[in-house]
């Protein structure tokens, strides 16, 4: 009974002790993730706006009523979930095709792959100015290619008009982010054991019968992480479409974020910023949530 009783105590020293150790790390997450989230939602229920700051009061849900018939707010909504599902699909696409390239067993494999990797090195406002550059009606290069080879007769101002700024920005997420994609992907598909693929040949399986029934199964938990990493990206995204458009034309790109960048800090409204960065968070969650039950129904 006395040994029992000093495993007891040790036990609970020990606990005692992990919970010292982590303590310091949960209240650094508490004051730098928790605490603003907690405020955000806090501000989200006042009418607050720093132009008359004595006219601060408790509005409820008013500020979420309002945003439902704001039309400004329901532009840079769909143009916000545009954007996010056209960037992941095709950045899914691109990147699968990355990952099945760099794992080839092939000579100078690894050059490649540090140079697929350059532009996600690339910081995201560099890589925007310079597309801003070569999207260039004047002098951009993308123009002159194009008319090279005779896909467009003229110049066309690609950020200047609302038919084309957003598949332009479309494009630029997807130059840039896609190694990304195909770095995550290229990690699960080196996690596959070579076994299984030589056990199908035998079978007579052929390379796309492995893709389907081997490869994007195994795959899935990998894509699942891939998936919800440029997704919570996506759709908060604000420096592209700060950088290149500012939203326009007539805020045909106008996002989420750059909408409640504009609501708080240049009309200084911070209630109705605050409502807006909550939409934000909870489409995201649902976004999270979305995947989870479609591609980790049976991985997780």
């Amino acid at each position: 009974m006395i040994s029992l009783h000093k495993k007891k105590t040790i036990g609970v020293s020990e606990a005692r002790l992990g919970y010292m150790l982590v303590a310091p790390a949960l209240f650094c997450i508490l004051m730098i993730a928790i605490y603003p989230i907690l405020k955000t939602l806090s501000l989200s229920l006042y009418s607050m706006n720093l132009q008359s700051p004595s006219d601060t009061k408790f509005i409820g849900l008013d500020n979420f009523k309002t945003l439902l018939s704001d039309l400004r707010f329901l532009s840079a909504f769909w143009n916000t979930i545009k954007f996010t599902v056209c960037s992941v699909a095709f950045e899914l696409c691109v990147g699968m095709v990355m990952a099945l390239l760099m794992n080839m067993k092939l000579k100078g494999t690894g050059v490649i792959r540090a140079a697929v990797l350059v532009p996600w090195a690339i910081p995201t406002s560099v890589s925007a100015l310079m597309w801003m550059f070569m999207y260039n009606d004047q002098y951009g290069v993308v123009n002159d290619i194009l008319t090279k080879l005779g896909i467009i007769s003229k110049n066309v101002a690609w950020l200047g008009q609302a038919s084309t700024a957003m598949k332009a920005m479309i494009f630029t997420d997807v130059w840039k982010t896609s190694p990304f994609m195909g770095l995550l992907l290229l990690a699960g598909l080196q996690g596959i054991s070579s076994d299984i693929y030589e056990a199908s040949a035998v079978d007579g399986a052929s390379k796309i019968r492995q893709f389907f029934s081997i490869t994007l199964p195994l795959l899935k938990p990998t894509m699942l992480v891939a998936l919800i990493f440029r997704t919570i990206e996506a759709f908060r995204v604000f420096d592209i479409v700060f950088v290149m458009t500012g939203g326009g034309p007539g805020n045909s790109t106008e996002t989420l974020s750059l909408y409640a960048y504009k609501t708080i800090f240049r009309n200084l409204d911070f209630g109705m910023g605050s409502a807006v960065a909550v939409v934000i968070f909870l489409f995201v969650l649902v976004f999270a949530f979305v995947y989870i039950r479609v591609l980790g129904k049976d991985t997780l």
